[in-house]
């Protein structure tokens, strides 16, 4: 079974950082894509940032652009959000993902196999 297990989330003051791991572990892991997500209090899961495994391809959502960055380190299978100038309406939970398999890009929602418990982010005003 695999696992995906998120870290890093706490409260930050706006226009502050946070950097998010999650790290994968379980029977051999091999995923050609994984992605953010967010859900804040009341509203739908949505779409963050994704990386293909290659490392080549990122995708943003358009709210993110510019303010987060999406990396992997193969060797420690994990990925890592770092979020800068944090605005309040990036409180939520957070939530990686992983797709085994698929060609598409950026990657469907319900091609995501393996999701993580999530991670909590409150911004402050």
């Amino acid at each position: 079974q695999v696992q995906l297990v998120e870290s890093g989330g706490g409260l930050v003051q706006a226009g502050g950082s946070l950097r998010l791991s999650c790290a994968a572990s379980g029977r051999t892991f091999s995923s050609n894509a994984m992605a953010w997500f967010h859900q804040a209090p009341g509203k739908e899961r949505e779409f963050v940032a994704a990386i293909h495994w290659n490392g080549a391809n990122t995708y943003y959502s358009a709210s993110v652009k510019g303010r987060f960055t999406i990396s992997r380190d193969n060797a420690k299978i994990t990925v890592y959000l770092q979020m800068n100038s944090l605005k309040p309406e990036d409180t939520a939970d957070y939530y990686c993902a992983a797709r085994l398999a698929g060609r598409s890009w950026p990657p469907l929602y319900h091609e995501y196999a393996y999701w993580g418990q999530g991670t909590q982010v409150t911004v402050s005003s």
